[in-house]
């Protein structure tokens, strides 16, 4: 959950929506300032400012989270939104550290020191362990931005899993000759930004061509926004779920897919590439 908006409104509906289909998912809170509208001056860069005309991100969002901390710091979304962390966390999901400032994270990870990664880390960490009453046990960094020292501070924090990379099937990274312990779930299905408007996907189709990429009897990861699912597309995020149902798709928390032998898994480098559909580098499973 990137912003106070999304966690705000998007949360209790996605709350509410994925508890009418029996359906347990994993939070990822950021719980510091939002600070998002700093990403404006990705307006300069071409293929941001193309993402953001086609997803007609003003009306998706609203104004207020394209411009949320610009001229002075944002509200701090754990501190006002607890109990809406709170209530998530108490209905079962899975709850995890995603940033404690997700633009602080996503503009500047590659160039953070050891020690500010740690504190930004530990900082999230400990909110959402006060305001859930248990510690995070899962974690998942923003926009798939993952430096190899991030990975190494993380082993400090025992999380059973992080979501930190794109590419298909759970693997145990392998970061500088180091095998770490923590194994990684990367995401291998698009998200709504990166497949709209692109290749003629509109709302009314986009829910089959989200489904396109669903492989049989095979690792399936999906990641989904409080700020757009949770919000403008909750009605075709729930017409997905049904859909879904309908052609024998099952769902579970990625914790529910951990093997109980984690030295049975593949270790497997983590690299920087590019995407279709989303501008910047991310961490790739190698």
């Amino acid at each position: 959950m990137d912003t106070f908006r999304g966690t705000k409104e998007g949360v209790p509906e996605l709350c509410r929506i994925l508890d009418k289909h029996g359906i347990r998912a994993a939070f990822f809170f950021s719980v510091g300032p939002d600070n998002m509208g700093r990403h404006l001056w990705r307006l300069f860069k071409p293929a941001f400012l193309w993402k953001m005309l086609r997803t007609r991100a003003a009306s998706l969002y609203g104004w207020d989270i394209l411009f949320m901390g610009t001229m002075w710091q944002g509200p701090q979304i754990g501190m006002r939104l607890a109990s809406e962390i709170r209530a998530c966390s108490d209905s079962g999901h899975e709850i995890g550290v995603h940033a404690w400032d997700h633009h602080a994270w996503q503009a500047h990870i590659d160039t953070m020191s050891l020690a500010q990664i740690e504190n930004h880390l530990q900082l999230a960490y400990d909110h959402l362990s006060e305001i859930t009453g248990k510690s995070p046990d899962c974690s998942a960094v923003p926009g798939w931005r993952c430096e190899p020292a991030a990975l190494a501070v993380k082993e400090k924090f025992n999380f059973r899993y992080n979501s930190d990379c794109r590419g298909s099937g759970i693997f145990i990274p392998e970061v500088e000759g180091r095998i770490l312990k923590t194994p990684q779930m990367p995401l291998n299905m698009p998200t709504y930004d990166e497949l709209l408007g692109k290749n003629g996907v509109t709302n009314e189709n986009y829910n089959e061509r989200l489904l396109s990429f669903v492989e049989a009897d095979s690792y399936n990861m999906l990641t989904i926004h409080a700020e757009a699912e949770g919000r403008a597309c909750s009605g075709m995020f729930e017409q997905f779920l049904e859909m879904a149902s309908a052609r024998g798709i099952e769902f579970c928390a990625p914790g529910d897919l951990l093997p109980e032998n984690i030295a049975s898994l593949p270790v497997r480098p983590i690299v920087k590439g590019e995407i279709p559909g989303r501008e910047g580098w991310v961490a790739l499973k190698g």
